[in-house]
C-alpha cells in the first residue's frame, strides 16, 4: 500500500490510536511512571492503563458531598504533620486502600486505613518526640526524624524500624523520592549541610554544605531532576541542586548547583506541567513579590553548568494580606488564599479568578497537580484544575460541611489533604487534635 493510500486508510488510524507506543508516551507525560514496565501491566494494555488513571483522577472531582462517609479518632497527636502513605499509587487495582501516616498521643508513628477509620498499624511507644515526617508512598515507607537526631525507616508492617540513623544535627527538611537510580532520603540540617542516603537501608551517598545556616525547605522538582534549598537565614540566596549530582558524587569536586537572584524567600513551589520552572515568594514588608525562574543544563567547555533564567515576577498590591501558602500547576498561574478568598493570578501579575466560598478566612490550604482545597471553621471547598490551560483555570467543584464540629469547643482545622477518593483534615481542638477522615462512598 502507497503512502497515500495509508494515510487515508481508516484502519491506519485505528491501529495507531491503539498503539502503546502512543498510550505510553501519554502515560509518560502525565504521570511519574518511568518506573512501570509492562510487567506491571499485567494482562492491561497502555491504552486501558491511562483511562484507568484518568478515571482515578476524576473521581473526586465528579463526586458530590452526599457520596463522601467520614470518620473520625482523637488518636492524634497534637499539631504534627500527616502524609499518605499510599492512595495515589500507579496501578489497575480498583479497590486501592487510602492509607494515611501520622503520631498519636503517645508518640507511636500509626497508619489508618482512611476507608475504615481504623488503625492498622503502630510503632513502639518513643520516648524522645517526633519532628519530622514525610512518606515515599512508592515503596511503602514512612522516615521520621525524633528530638534525639535519629531517623528512622518505617515500612508501617512491622514492629521496628528497617533502618536508623544518629545525625550530628537535627534535620528540618527532609524529602524521600524514587529516580530511575532507586529511592532515596535527601536531608537538611541545622548547621546547613544536606545528606542524601539510600532507601530503605539508610548508606551514605554524599554530603554538601550549603549554607552556614540551617536548612529548612528541601523541595524536589515533580520530575526530580532539581532539588531547592532555603535556609532559615532569608537574606542568604536559595539554591537549586542538580540531583544526579547529589546522587552520584565526583571525588574532589562539589554537587552541581546554582543560587538563585532572590532574597527574602518564604515560600517556594515547583510547576507539574512545566517541571523545570520554579516560583519564589518574598516578603519585605510591606513589599510581597513573586518571582518565576526556568531552569536548565548546558554543556560549556566540557562541564555542566546550570543556567536561571527569570521569566516573569510581579509585585502584590499592598492592601492584599502577605500569603501564607502558594501553590501552582500548568507553569502560567499561581494560587494563593487571602483571607476568605482563594485568588488565581497570572506569573506576570493579572488577577484570573477570585472565589469566595468561605464566609471565614481560610485556615488551610492543599494543592497538588489535580485539586486545591481549602478550609475554615465551617466547611471544606473542593476545586479542580482545568485541562491545557484553558479558562476557567480552577473549577469550583463542592463544599463539605463541619458536620463533626462540635459549637461547645473552639477548634480550628491545622491540616488538609486528599488523594483520589479520600480527604483527610487535622483538627486542633483545645486540648487534642483529631483525625477527621472523609472517604468516597463507593
Amino acid at each position: 500500500m502507497s503512502p497515500t493510500h495509508q494515510i487515508q486508510d481508516p484502519m491506519h488510524w485505528n491501529r495507531i490510536a491503539e498503539s502503546d507506543f502512543l498510550w505510553r508516551s501519554l502515560s509518560l507525560q502525565r504521570w511519574d511512571c518511568s518506573n512501570f514496565t509492562n510487567q506491571h501491566l499485567g494482562t492491561h494494555t497502555w491504552k486501558k492503563f491511562f483511562l484507568h488513571q484518568r478515571r482515578k483522577e476524576l473521581r473526586l472531582a465528579l463526586a458530590q458531598p452526599h457520596n463522601f462517609i467520614y470518620k473520625v479518632t482523637k488518636n492524634i497527636a497534637y499539631d504534627m504533620e500527616l502524609a499518605y502513605l499510599s492512595g495515589n499509587s500507579l496501578t489497575m487495582d480498583e479497590q486501592e486502600k487510602s492509607i494515611i501516616c501520622g503520631v498519636s498521643p503517645k508518640q507511636e508513628l500509626c497508619a489508618w486505613d482512611v476507608q475504615e477509620g481504623t488503625m492498622i498499624w503502630s510503632s513502639p511507644v518513643h520516648e524522645f518526640y517526633f519532628l519530622n515526617l514525610v512518606t515515599l508512598p512508592q515503596m511503602h515507607l514512612a522516615i521520621t526524624m525524633d528530638q534525639k537526631k535519629t531517623i528512622k525507616v518505617w515500612n508501617c508492617q512491622d514492629r521496628d524500624a528497617l533502618a536508623i540513623l544518629r545525625m550530628p544535627e537535627s534535620c528540618y527538611g527532609m524529602e524521600a523520592y524514587l529516580t530511575k537510580d532507586g529511592p532515596f532520603l535527601t536531608v537538611g540540617d541545622a548547621a546547613g549541610n544536606i545528606y542524601t542516603f539510600t532507601l530503605p537501608g539508610l548508606r551514605d551517598v554524599s554530603k554538601v554544605t550549603a549554607s552556614q545556616y540551617g536548612i529548612v525547605f528541601l523541595h524536589c522538582s515533580p520530575d526530580k531532576k532539581w532539588i531547592f534549598a532555603c535556609g532559615t537565614y532569608r537574606r542568604t540566596l536559595p539554591q537549586v541542586f542538580l540531583t544526579e549530582s547529589l546522587l552520584r558524587p565526583s571525588e574532589g569536586s562539589a554537587p552541581l548547583s546554582t543560587c538563585l537572584p532572590h532574597k527574602l524567600c518564604v515560600s517556594a513551589c515547583w510547576t507539574p506541567k512545566v517541571k523545570n520552572r520554579l516560583t519564589l515568594m518574598s516578603q519585605s514588608n510591606p513589599e510581597k513579590e513573586f518571582v518565576t525562574f526556568d531552569l536548565t543544563t548546558k554543556r560549556t567547555g566540557g562541564q555542566t553548568v546550570i543556567q536561571v533564567h527569570k521569566i516573569a515576577s510581579f509585585q502584590l498590591a499592598a492592601h492584599l494580606e502577605s500569603p501564607v501558602w502558594m501553590g501552582a500547576n500548568d507553569g502560567y498561574t499561581i494560587v494563593f488564599t487571602n483571607g476568605p478568598y482563594l485568588l488565581l493570578f497570572s506569573i506576570t501579575g493579572f488577577l484570573l479568578q477570585r472565589f469566595e466560598d468561605h464566609q471565614a478566612a481560610i485556615d488551610n490550604f492543599w494543592v497538588d497537580p489535580r485539586y486545591v482545597l481549602t478550609t475554615s471553621k465551617n466547611s471544606v471547598h473542593v476545586y479542580m484544575w482545568e485541562e491545557g490551560g484553558r479558562h476557567p483555570y480552577l473549577r469550583s467543584c463542592y463544599r463539605l460541611e463541619n458536620i463533626w464540629h462540635d459549637p461547645t469547643t473552639d477548634d480550628c482545622i491545622s491540616s488538609v489533604m486528599c488523594d483520589n477518593a479520600s480527604i483527610v483534615l487535622t483538627v486542633t481542638v483545645s486540648e487534642y487534635s483529631m483525625l477527621v477522615m472523609y472517604s468516597l462512598n463507593t
